[in-house]
């Protein structure tokens, strides 16, 4: 398979969002840009992708029609300089930094510096630009420190703010923002744009794309993880209750061992979580009693957070979950 993953600053291609791209081309062409733009939509849909396409043009890079109506073209110097993130005039605030290491949020100290970078004349464009990949990984202190610059707007400055679950930002945040939702592409953009990518062919990617539900984001890591033997196991699994079987649950348990066993777990935990959240909507919708099966689905769903968070054993805590399980299958 072709098609390495690419950092979302190192992409130029972009499926779905045409609205949110109109609206934005709109702006900028009538000289009308917000100061701050809230993109909204479900994890992978590729809200980093459209803030960095957002900010490339922003920052005067050369527009390239192949790639889209915000799209820049990839040689230019404005876009090499934000993927070696080497542009004086681009801030961005995430919570994974590129060394690697694993932080649970933003860190304070890097949302009060945006006063600070917002004060400086831009060096090299017409705009200072930041991003916050994502607004949601600010705590309360981070949120705060946001709030003060979107009260007193910055000239020559725009901000990018991502949030998967906007409704649980301060209302303070919201209201400042120009909401841009991102919506999901349709399912044949998703599979026809990752065959091209990946070189798989469309009957594979169409069941990434499903499994993705809509997220091109998603279904392209599904792709490069493999996810397809994780779900087989997690829908196997689901079926057996309540009685699974003993040497498909001590396989799937002896994955998690490893350098790759974190990332295994992640992904089948995931992959049972999906699978269970479907049986709690269809149960509700025929009114046969879902409380169980969305109990179950939030006790799953939470276990990769809690199990980085203070170190569990990942087999104990999918013996946890499946005991769950168990309890809403019978």
């Amino acid at each position: 398979m072709t098609g390495a993953f690419t950092h979302p600053r190192e992409t130029f291609d972009f499926v779905g969002g045409e609205q949110a791209e109109r609206a934005f081309a709109d702006a900028l062409s009538r000289g009308r840009v917000h100061h701050a733009w809230l993109l909204a939509g479900p994890e992978g849909v590729g809200k980093a992708t459209f803030a960095y396409r957002v900010a490339r043009r922003l920052l005067g890079a050369t527009p390239s029609a192949v790639h889209g109506l915000m799209g820049s073209a990839p040689d230019d110097r404005v876009s090499r300089l934000v993927a070696s993130r080497a542009h004086p005039d681009l801030l961005v605030l995430q919570r994974d930094p590129e060394d690697g290491k694993n932080r649970k949020q933003i860190p304070v100290e890097e949302a009060r510096g945006l006063p600070e970078f917002f004060a400086k004349t831009p060096a090299l464009a017409a705009w200072r630009v930041a991003i916050v990949d994502t607004a949601d990984d600010l705590n309360a202190s981070g949120a705060n420190a946001l709030l003060k610059i979107l009260e007193e707007p910055p000239p020559c400055g725009i901000i990018l703010l991502a949030s998967a679950t906007p409704a649980a930002l301060l209302p303070t945040i919201r209201s400042r923002c120009r909401l841009l939702r991102i919506d999901p592409p349709q399912a044949a953009q998703i599979t026809g744009w990752l065959s091209k990518r990946t070189g798989l062919p469309e009957t594979e990617s169409a069941r990434f794309s499903d499994m993705a539900k809509g997220a091109p984001g998603r279904a392209w890591r599904f792709a490069l993880s493999g996810a397809t033997g994780a779900d087989d196991a997690a829908r196997s699994l689901i079926e057996s209750l309540p009685k699974p079987d003993p040497a498909a649950v001590l396989a799937i348990t002896d994955s998690f061992r490893g350098a790759e066993g974190a990332g295994r777990f992640a992904l089948v935990i995931e992959r049972i979580a999906e699978h269970v959240r479907t049986i709690a909507a269809d149960k509700a919708m025929a009114g046969q009693g879902a409380e169980r099966w969305a109990e179950a689905y939030d006790f799953v769903s939470s276990l990769p957070v809690q199990v980085e968070a203070v170190n569990l054993d990942r087999a104990d805590a999918f013996h946890a979950a499946l005991a769950r399980l168990k309890q809403a299958a019978c």
